[in-house]
């Protein structure tokens, strides 16, 4: 789980540091297409936001030998965790290769 966490902080970091250089890329999608790219999107964005702590505390109560707590937290954080990967993956298709 702590390399999961590793890879997980250096894929954010790459990811932030090229969209500074970068910039945001425009969906090009039209059609019934668009709002499903968008609603994805917005899913992803926010939980993404909420997953951060979610993901430090978890791991923290685990460091912390508090399984008990560390158990109740993760079976909020794991599926959320979940989702905003894949769901980030799925943006990534949509934009680029859509």
């Amino acid at each position: 789980m702590l390399a999961a966490l590793v890879v997980s902080a250096a894929f954010l970091t790459s990811y932030l540091i090229y969209h500074y250089n970068v910039g945001s890329v425009l969906f090009k999608g039209t059609g019934w297409i668009r709002p499903v790219y968008f609603f994805i999107l917005i899913t992803h964005v926010v939980l993404a936001a909420v997953i951060l702590p979610l993901v430090l505390r978890t791991a923290y109560l685990a460091l912390q030998s508090r399984f008990e707590r560390h158990a109740a937290i993760a079976r909020w954080t794991f599926p959320l965790w979940l989702y905003v990967s894949v769901t980030g993956v799925v943006v990534y298709v949509m934009l680029y290769h859509l």
